[in-house]
């Protein structure tokens, strides 16, 4: 055993430092990877994982950098549903072993929490038991490879029915992992079921999950008012992981956001690619960060859509300094817009002009 692993070994996990302050946990690895090139929109699957492990590694190293107390295993859609629809399921387990290696590494050199990740299988169905059968069998083999890696605790996210959830948790207690459990939202707040948030938040609690929560979708303007009655709900930590998008009481999540000035999107839409005017600024994320933890959230971050400058910001809202904050802005020095004193006069009166 290495003395990075032996280490590693012995530093606190999930529950002890939700215990003594809030965790930041940052994903986004779907849109960030594709806004780089390695990874398509509409499928989104993470070959990326097996095609350019080093970019992801990179990811894993810059979330890290701005502030994320996580390292979460790039498994997000790697189950074999999504793997067979680009006829790659016989890969399954090379790319989720692989992917949680890759995060595992990244976590040892940092000190970081890791977490296996799965998700939503998009074939469940409440009034066909088959497809419960066929859901339970696609977590059971990642949540191994999950164990057998050494990961801190497992995500389950993105759930939009609540008994695919509830499968999702009780796959991952039988591995004796802790959990984190958060719900995806589209029109309403509440689950496919029809039932209400904080009762669904309730009975995942009973049902053993150590973190309860939201993720995706909605944006930190439309989540945050959700928050407080969560809290409220129940005795466990609180996550949530919104999109970095300006969602409104119209547009209540990122599927949904139209925008006025553009309509020639390839999907008809601006959801997936053509989000970038929506997209929410650091001090935004910054706002939500700091309301969403005074609301009583312990478990904080970001899904699709956020790049590590959000992070940081979160990080930063939450009286930090990663070492990503060496970089964060100070303007004093600008040419036209500073304040130090050997800045050339005439340029600093021509800043007034701009």
């Amino acid at each position: 055993m290495t003395l990075s692993s032996t280490l590693y070994d012995h530093r606190p996990g999930l529950l002890e430092r939700l215990a003594a302050g809030p965790v930041i946990c940052a994903e986004g690895y779907v849109f960030e990877l594709e806004r780089r090139g390695y990874l398509q929109a509409g499928a989104f699957v993470p070959e990326v994982v097996l095609a350019h492990p080093d970019r992801v590694t990179a990811l894993h190293e810059e979330f890290v950098h701005a502030g994320s107390d996580v390292v979460q295993a790039f498994t997000y859609y790697a189950h074999r549903e999504k793997l067979r629809m680009v006829g790659k399921d016989d890969q399954s387990e090379s790319l989720n072993r692989y992917a949680l290696e890759l995060a595992r590494k990244v976590a040892v050199d940092t000190g970081t929490l890791l977490a296996g990740d799965i998700c939503n299988t998009n074939v469940f169905d409440p009034a066909d038991s088959t497809t419960h059968a066929l859901v339970r069998g696609m977590f059971e083999e990642q949540v191994e490879w999950a164990a057998d890696t050494g990961v801190d605790f497992v995500v389950g996210e993105t759930f939009r029915y609540l008994d695919e959830a509830l499968i999702a948790l009780d796959v991952i207690r039988s591995a004796a992992l802790p959990a984190v459990i958060t719900l995806n939202l589209h029109g309403v707040p509440e689950t496919r079921e029809g039932i209400g948030l904080p009762e669904a938040m309730q009975r995942l609690a009973d049902a053993g999950a150590d973190v309860v929560g939201l993720n995706c979708a909605w944006g930190p303007a439309t989540m945050l008012p959700l928050l407080e009655d969560l809290v409220n709900a129940v005795q466990v930590p609180v996550a949530a992981l919104p999109v970095p998008y300006r969602t409104d009481a119209e547009h209540p999540h990122f599927q949904a956001l139209v925008d006025p000035g553009y309509s020639d999107f390839p999907a008809g839409r601006p959801f997936p690619t053509g989000l970038d005017p929506f997209t929410c600024n650091r001090y935004e994320i910054a706002d939500f960060t700091r309301q969403a933890h005074e609301a009583g959230v312990q478990y904080l971050g970001l899904c699709c859509g956020a790049a590590p400058h959000h992070v940081r910001s979160m990080a930063e809202a939450l009286g930090r300094r990663p070492p990503a904050s060496r970089y964060s802005e100070d303007m004093s020095r600008h040419v036209y817009f500073g304040s130090e004193p050997t800045l050339r006069r005439h340029n600093l009166e021509y800043g007034r002009r701009l």
